[in-house]
């Protein structure tokens, strides 16, 4: 089973790029799209409803803002959006796909590096998120969830950790809330499962030559229920062609879904 997830930092920039043509040579079974920055009505062409998948978004209510999709070879049981918390689910920041012993979620999760406010917002995600995180350890199927949780756990996943340690993303609070899914929840990052290298990063800045010089961000995640952990077969970093400030994530799972 293989799963991509990438930030595409607008859905309609990214299809300019090439991403459908790419997307339709991947083959995958699951695409999580982040950040499609697009109302549904603005999606009416073909292409971002590719044939072959069952394909699904979840718009911000606040247009050419944040966003999430999620494309499909099986057809879900069930289509959920948003987890429950009015504030980020009124942003389209969480779709899941339900299937009879697997639920596959696009997330992208709150940045608060544009001030305060933003950082006070994604404060109370990680609050909030947390809380479905537990509720979802006691259902009884796995879980994948694909997205850009805009935190970089380790001092390995990003380049610049010394002086990043101030700076959203990287805030020792932070750090703490993923060791605390990762070591209390029992949660899994897959990635990490079959690639223990440093300098495996997922989003560069825009300034400053970051991409030529790998100067970069591990913040893309898949993060798997523990059933899921030996299942893990290969993951990678796909950066041969650029459609964002991301490069999508790919991983094999040895996992068949359950009609």
């Amino acid at each position: 089973m293989k799963v991509i997830s990438v930030n595409t930092n607008g859905i309609r920039a990214a299809a300019r790029k090439g991403f459908f043509d790419w997307l339709r040579q991947q083959q995958a079974d699951f695409t999580c799209i982040q950040e499609t920055k697009a109302q549904l009505h603005q999606l009416e062409d073909p292409q971002f409803h590719p044939e072959g998948f069952h394909s699904r978004y979840c718009d911000a209510l606040k247009k050419g803002y944040s966003g999430t999709a999620i494309y499909a070879r099986k057809p879900p049981i069930e289509v959920i959006r948003g987890f429950g918390d009015s504030e980020f689910d009124n942003e389209g920041r969480y779709l899941e796909y339900r299937y009879r012993n697997l639920s596959v979620v696009s997330l992208y999760a709150p940045s608060g590096s544009s001030g305060e406010h933003r950082q006070a917002s994604k404060d109370r995600f990680l609050k909030s998120f947390k809380l479905h995180l537990q509720s979802i350890r006691r259902k009884r199927r796995e879980f994948i969830i694909c997205g850009d949780w805009n935190i970089a756990h380790k001092e390995i996943d990003l380049k610049n950790w010394k002086q990043n340690q101030k700076n959203s993303g990287f805030l020792p609070h932070e750090r703490a809330w993923m060791t605390e899914l990762f070591d209390d929840l029992g949660l899994v990052d897959a990635f990490r499962v079959v690639d223990e290298r440093p300098e495996q990063y997922t989003w560069w800045s825009n300034r400053g030559q970051a991409w030529d010089r790998n100067v970069g961000w591990r913040i893309d995640y898949q993060v798997v229920t523990p059933g899921l952990r030996d299942a893990v077969r290969s993951a990678s970093i796909y950066k041969d062609q650029r459609f964002s400030d991301h490069a999508p994530l790919i991983l094999d799972y040895d996992f068949e879904i359950r009609e």
